[in-house]
């Protein structure tokens, strides 16, 4: 399977100035994310003994004040119940049943809100349920600004969001995702990459109490360089070009398809702590890479049915990355045009992944930091 286009319209030079799109899109809406994001779930279920450990550890505050708890990066909320279900259970059995919780999620301002508070308010799985000294609400910022008052959360928990970039630093030449770019891209996006997880952790360590945790995952590339999700951004790819030949898309449209995110590397996580040990007052108490097995192929080894994991593995993809994709049609296309390319992007991705059927296992990292005592 090919990687790269040999059409020259599809190739940029990555100096040019950096596209117009400033950032991601947020995920796809009408609780798309949540029905088929079952790799950052997965993932996210590696972290639960970390999380617990760390809601064992931290500063509730003052007594007559919730409890405070900051999901960062919640998008429609599914994946959220289940680890900061587990964290309340944990303070619960520490500050009994009668103290007061908070749980704050947040997004981008466009993130599907609708689905998020239904989500907390009614899946039989919420954090909500059966406690009813427990408060959400939501926050549609950035997480790249202050979020929240300074010096006021225990617990902060983040999945599958600190991966995504403040901004498109350049175009990849051929591809669409940064873990194809080489050169001056490459270059662009570990620079870009570099400077935004400086600021998102300079912004949490403002926002956490004195001993209050902070626990990340987020896709990853093991010490080899591998990122098994790699596979589907390929068959992706080569699924737009198609679009491109058959007239969907043209060439330009094409050549704008850049993901704003960056997979790091563990020792790219641990830069900033590299020089002291410290960063703005926090310290690293774990940063481990994992591979977890990928659900959707230990199921089809049980049912047989290639179409099911392929399409499965499509509308993850469909529910996470072609929303930002869409931004780089020409703003004349009609919210018709929008819907038929991405309709026509998941069909092909489907048959192209049908084509060549194998494991596709994630890489994760997690990551757990603290606030030093002022």
């Amino acid at each position: 399977m090919s990687t790269t286009s040999n059409r020259p319209a599809a190739a940029i030079d990555a100096s040019r100035t950096a596209p117009r799109q400033t950032g991601a899109a947020v995920m796809e809406g009408q609780g798309s994310y949540n029905q088929h994001a079952l790799r950052p779930s997965a993932a996210g279920a590696l972290a639960l003994p970390l999380l617990e450990q760390a809601a064992r550890q931290v500063d509730p505050g003052p007594e007559d004040r919730p409890i405070l708890i900051a999901d960062y990066g919640a998008s429609q909320g599914r994946n959220s119940l289940r680890p900061i279900g587990a964290a309340i259970a944990v303070l619960r059995e520490r500050f009994g049943a009668g103290r007061l919780i908070r749980v704050t999620h947040t997004d981008l301002p466009d993130n599907d809100f609708s689905t998020l508070f239904h989500t907390v308010h009614d899946d039989p799985g919420s954090y909500l349920r059966n406690d009813p000294n427990v408060f959400a609400d939501a926050i549609g910022r950035s997480f790249y600004d202050s979020v929240l008052p300074p010096g006021q959360i225990s617990l902060g928990w983040s999945s599958h969001a600190a991966c995504w970039l403040s901004r498109v630093p350049a175009y990849i030449p051929g591809h669409f995702h940064d873990l194809r770019a080489t050169g001056a891209a490459r270059e662009a996006f570990d620079a870009q990459a570099a400077a935004d997880w400086i600021s998102f952790l300079s912004l949490r360590a403002r926002e956490l109490r004195p001993t209050g945790r902070l626990v990340v995952v987020l896709p990853a590339v093991d010490d080899t360089g591998f990122q098994g999700t790699g596979k589907i951004f390929d068959a992706a790819n080569d699924s737009i070009a198609e679009l491109v030949d058959r007239g969907v898309i043209n060439a330009d449209e094409r050549t704008r398809m850049v993901t704003p995110s960056r997979i790091r590397s563990r020792a790219q996580l641990l830069a900033p702590f590299a020089e002291s040990g410290s960063f703005e007052g926090l310290t690293v108490e774990s940063c481990d890479v994992f591979h977890p097995p990928e659900a959707e192929w230990v199921a089809y080894r049980e049912h047989g049915d290639a179409r099911l994991l392929a399409t499965q593995r499509a509308r993850f993809f469909r529910a996470v990355l072609i929303p930002t994709l869409t931004m780089a049609l020409d703003p004349t296309r009609t919210i018709a045009d929008r819907c038929a390319f991405a309709d026509a992007l998941e069909a092909t991705l489907v048959r192209h992944l049908i084509a060549e059927l194998c494991e596709i296992p994630s890489t994760s990292a997690v990551m757990v930091v603290a606030r030093m005592p002022y």
